[in-house]
């Protein structure tokens, strides 16, 4: 049966993502705290802890008797698929304005000009290359941007980046379509043909199913993660106060001596969210994660030892990761590949007349329960294809160049998407392992026009890393309307209507604090960096890293093939393509804990024991979650650096 959601959970919704929008860049500014560097958004999540426990006040206001204003308070109660809604919603415009996307795009379309000197030559390498539509050129409005004690309500700022701005919300709106698109065509496989697990949405499910917070393991959890930031918080502010962990210990300098001290930066930390996200996911895919970034250690290590680290970027660890997650996507389409055919005829309408007689083949296929009919998705992915291309065209890329790049961004996307849904990993952060990186080093980069690397600069706002990467909410979102029995149509015009206005919310945020405050410009640093270095110095193909991405994708094909034919098998192709991420850094040891508690768990008290365990883990997210993302809304609103559990 389906659950009514309507107008008032959209309002909602809206009325906390412009909220949301001033909470989070505001932070940003102030350096207050990044919520969206995990796969869980804490900001997110408190929000929604607040409207759960203001549901709990409106169906039970213990000072009102039965009747009369009771059941108006009962009324006005949001449902579970209500919350959800609010919640995909939520998460999707947090996503856009987060450290991998709207963060790093206002720095890059000012800083570009903002950091040019004589002394780097910006301005006779590029300048001519970027098309006044897509960056800001007024130098005085950048100036008082860059600097702050200023207003971004004047006629002359408002020119200066309206264009720009809604420029680019238009190109974000379109992306985020094409993903969901994508989606639309393979969620029916993964949801429900696979039944993937989709760890990630355990907490926001539970917590807005009736009677959760009535759980003690809970809020025993609870009280240890959230009383431990609490602690922190007062020791951020009053040093005399002493802190309980939080912070990490890097072991590199303990190794002095070659080729040991190759293992560079290793910290060590134990953060009660990550232990409690990792007790979510596989027992092999948490094993992995921990053995393979030491696995990735071992390399460097070894690089040392044989003397190869003189080879720039040798073992070339980023190529290898970009590989093995093409990997996962190949390997993901192959399990896919009946369903995807089926999906194919459907499109195509080229299905034979002995097909139509088989019953089974019907159901897989009916699309009415989708949030968009397939020949509809497939569509929409391609016309926003060519959309994506012609503004790449008419900017000065090349076509082809375009089409690759989109080709290997989407195929990236897809793979993370699907890693997320069926394992759950905490982060997948890609750093500097995007499209851009892939063509420049599998291709000579005098094989790209001065236009075709300018624009792949300015894409560096989404291919930064991927941590805060929309595509798996928006599948998330479609399995969180599964469970809540949510109407997905419904739910697709929420997720894009939370597209379009978070661009928007966002970028106004972001200007009104930057312009009063000071903005950041130093993300620009990088991608026209490497600019700079592209167009003075163009190098040939770099054909020892274009092989280890050919071995990342070998890998983890060969970890896959393993993994199927030898049920002992513990090593997973997800842990080894996401284990080299730097976030895996800061992680790597919570996740270890994790595993062994959570190995302990099912050796010694079995499947009912873990399950009595989960609302104990759920509270150590919610906790830290809760009272961490306080600390950043403190900062936020008081304008100020404040504790951040999360580094």
């Amino acid at each position: 049966m389906e659950t009514r959601t309507g107008f008032r959970a959209l309002l909602v919704g809206i009325i906390l993502i412009i909220a949301d929008s001033f909470w989070m860049m505001n932070a940003s500014i102030f350096n207050a705290g990044y919520p969206t560097t995990v796969s869980l958004f804490y900001d997110v999540i408190l929000i929604l802890f607040v409207l759960t426990c203001a549901n709990l006040l409106l169906t039970h206001p213990r000072p009102l008797p039965k009747g009369g204003l009771f059941k108006y308070f009962k009324k006005a109660a949001l449902n579970r698929a209500e919350l959800l809604m609010i919640y995909a919603m939520l998460s999707i415009s947090s996503a856009i304005c987060g450290l991998d996307m709207l963060q790093v795009l206002i720095p890059l379309i000012s800083g570009a000009i903002y950091l040019a000197t004589p002394e780097n030559e910006w301005e006779s390498l590029f300048f001519k290359y970027i098309p006044d539509w897509i960056a800001v050129k007024d130098k005085e409005a950048l100036k008082a941007y860059a600097l702050g004690e200023s207003t971004w309500y004047t006629v002359e700022h408002l020119r200066s980046w309206l264009t720009p701005i809604l420029i680019w919300a238009g190109f974000i709106f379109v992306l985020l379509f094409v993903m969901v698109c994508i989606n639309s065509l393979l969620r029916r496989q993964w949801t429900e043909g696979e039944k993937l697990s989709y760890p990630i949405i355990q907490l926001p499910s539970e917590l807005t199913k009736p009677g959760f917070l009535k759980n003690n393991l809970l809020w025993i959890g609870f009280a240890i993660a959230g009383g431990m930031d609490a602690i922190n918080g007062l020791h951020f502010l009053y040093p005399v106060v002493p802190g309980i962990g939080g912070r990490l210990y890097d072991i590199g300098p303990l190794f002095t001596e070659k080729p040991w001290n190759a293992i560079g930066w290793t910290p060590v930390a134990l953060f009660p969210y990550a232990v409690g996200m990792a007790f979510f996911i596989p027992l092999d895919l948490s094993f992995s994660c921990w053995f393979f970034y030491l696995f990735w250690k071992s390399e460097l290590i070894f690089s040392s030892l044989l003397g190869l680290r003189n080879l720039p970027n040798f073992p070339y660890i980023d190529q290898q990761s970009s590989g093995a997650y093409l990997g996962l996507l190949v390997i993901a389409l192959w399990s896919s590949r009946k369903y995807l055919g089926q999906i194919f005829t459907k499109v195509s309408a080229l299905r034979n007349s002995a097909s139509r007689n088989i019953k089974s083949d019907e159901k897989i296929l009916s699309d009415a329960d989708e949030p968009m009919k397939y020949r509809t998705a497939f569509m929409g992915v391609i016309v926003g294809m060519i959309i994506l291309i012609l503004f790449c065209r008419q900017a000065g890329m090349s076509i082809w160049v375009a089409v690759v790049f989109f080709l290997l961004y989407f195929a990236l996307s897809t793979a993370i998407t699907r890693m997320r849904a069926e394992l759950g990993s905490p982060v997948h952060d890609l750093h500097f392992a995007g499209p851009d990186m892939i063509l420049t080093t599998a291709l000579n980069t005098r094989r790209f026009t001065p236009n075709d690397l300018t624009i792949m600069s300015f894409f560096h706002f989404f291919n930064r890393a991927y941590r805060s990467h929309p595509m798996p909410h928006q599948l998330e979102a479609f399995k969180l309307a599964e469970r809540s029995d949510m109407n997905n149509k419904r739910l697709l015009w929420a997720l894009l209507i939370a597209a379009g206005l978070g661009t928007l919310t966002s970028s106004w945020a972001y200007l009104d604090a930057a312009y009063r405050y000071g903005g950041k410009t130093g993300y620009a640093w990088r991608p026209f960096g490497n600019l700079e270095r592209w167009l003075s110095n163009p190098s040939s193909a770099d054909y020892p890293a274009t092989t280890a991405i050919l071995i990342g994708f070998l890998i983890t094909t060969l970890l896959y093939s393993m993994r199927t034919r030898f049920f002992w098998w513990a090593f997973h192709p997800a842990g080894f393509a996401v284990s080299s991420s730097w976030s895996m850094n800061l992680f790597w040891s919570s996740i270890l804990v994790s595993w062994l508690i959570k190995l302990i768990i099912l050796k010694y008290g079995g499947v009912n024991l873990h399950r009595k365990v989960i609302p104990f883990f759920l509270g150590l997210i919610l906790g830290e979650f809760v009272v961490g993302g306080f600390w950043t809304l403190r900062g936020a609103l008081f304008h100020t650096e404040t504790y951040k559990f999360l580094f």
